[in-house]
């Protein structure tokens, strides 16, 4: 009772001696000397709580309530009495007095650990589940930075973490169940960030942010994957992936095929997430356009392929964009995760050549690429690709303006870039 006025030397002496009869077993004698310190000073928290706890322990919770209440009236910022209230409460099925005193000990302290446990258990008793899950996901997340906690702490770590995993299934489930039957008659387009909100407030998911290492273009949404409504040109090229995929083949079968390691990292490079793959074959890629330049002689061996990009409605930056190249994925290989440089593009995927044991991923949400289905997406977000077969897998790659620029936007960006490079300002690393 650590706010408790000084005891008197007097006081504090049988304070003493009573604890020391009762650890004895002598409880007659204990309870006539904490009646004795109550006859000096009515407000001796310390002499309540302890006939209280005697009381309980005879099997006498009303009597035990009695004397913690007056020790809450005594010392009402003592979180430990509001908590033995709350036990003497419950003995007698008081769950509204139990509730009362639990939640006075949280007024006090948000994060007591044995409040918090204790209100989530009269929660899950008298059916507020949700309420319940609210302070079992608190202790989950406090226990959880405690370093060598107690068995005790760790217990109720565990029960914490259970009890939240439960509850999220069950809240996972209704409303799945509810998305299933109110929302049956919505495309799974209008569906799709409805069932993304759901996955992230029960803990399917994360939601990913932008993370540009260049140019960051501000206020776009950070959509994963673009819907190909934006795209009304996509299923002209995906016709064309017969056409496509022969001239990539007739590259790769070809002697001086061109194609070079994706990753080539400038000397000195301090080791990062790349060092793994630079000037290696494991990812490689020939280019049509690079930097916003055309490849010709590329273009001229696969002129199906460039006329298909061409009739594209295109990103154009002064030096920096289109880009446009095959990638092959080697077997056995894995992309680490990564984002790219800006969101002012959208990046294009045409599948060409796809072994089973093949997969791609855009912050939550993880997709198999499927030979002749194009998709777009915001490199921005994190993303990782793999091919896990002993086939390579080949796709077209290539980008446009991100949907959400408006044109206006867009030629804005396009003069301040061709006035950059009037300067002599370098835009590498800003966009590519």
């Amino acid at each position: 009772m650590a706010h408790q006025p000084t005891i008197d030397a007097h006081i504090a002496a049988l304070l003493q001696e009573a604890g020391q009869e009762r650890q004895g077993g002598e409880l007659t004698r204990a309870q006539t000397l904490y009646h004795s310190i109550l006859a000096m000073d009515s407000a001796q928290a310390v002499a309540l709580n302890a006939l209280g706890m005697m009381a309980l322990d005879a099997q006498d919770p009303a009597t035990a309530a009695g004397w913690f209440t007056r020790a809450t009236e005594a010392d009402p910022s003592a979180p430990p009495l509001w908590l033995n209230l709350a036990t003497a409460t419950r003995a007698q099925r008081d769950e509204r007095g139990e509730r009362y005193a639990l939640e006075q000990a949280l007024a006090i302290d948000r994060r007591h650990v044995m409040a918090n446990y204790r209100i989530a258990e009269l929660f899950e008793r008298i059916g507020e589940e949700h309420r319940a899950f609210e302070h079992w996901q608190g202790l989950a997340t406090m226990l959880a930075a405690v370093r060598n906690e107690s068995p005790q702490l760790a217990d109720i770590l565990a029960q914490a973490r259970a009890r939240s995993a439960a509850y999220a299934t069950m809240m996972t489930r209704e409303l799945d169940g509810a998305l299933a039957s109110g929302c049956a008659t919505h495309s799974d387009v209008d569906r799709r960030r409805v069932e993304a909100c759901v996955d992230a407030m029960v803990g399917r998911r994360r939601i990913y942010a932008n993370e540009c290492h260049g140019v960051h273009f501000p206020f776009l949404p950070a959509d994963e994957f673009f819907a190909r409504e934006h795209f009304p040109w996509l299923a002209a090229i995906e016709a064309e992936t017969d056409a496509i995929r022969a001239e990539c083949q007739g590259l790769l079968a070809s002697p001086d095929e061109g194609f070079q390691p994706y990753v080539t990292l400038a000397p000195g490079s301090p080791e990062n997430l790349w060092t793994p793959l630079d000037g290696s074959t494991q990812w490689r890629s020939r280019h049509l356009w690079r930097h916003g330049k055309r490849i010709d002689d590329v273009c001229e061996r696969c002129p199906r392929t460039a006329a298909a990009i061409d009739a594209i409605p295109r990103a154009h930056l002064a030096g920096r964009m289109p880009t446009a190249f095959f990638s092959i994925l080697s077997p056995r290989t894995r992309l680490p995760a990564h984002t790219g440089v800006s969101n002012v593009r959208a990046i294009v995927h045409l599948p060409l050549i796809v072994p089973r044991g093949c997969g791609f991923r855009v912050g939550g949400e993880t997709r198999a690429w499927r030979v002749g289905e194009a998709f777009v997406f915001d490199d921005t977000i994190e993303h990782e690709a793999w091919n896990d077969s002993d086939a390579v897998r080949a796709v077209l790659i290539f980008d446009v303006w991100n949907p959400h620029l408006t044109v206006p936007e867009q030629t804005m960006l396009q003069e301040l870039f061709a006035t950059m490079r009037s300067l002599g300002v370098g835009a590498s690393n800003l966009v590519d």
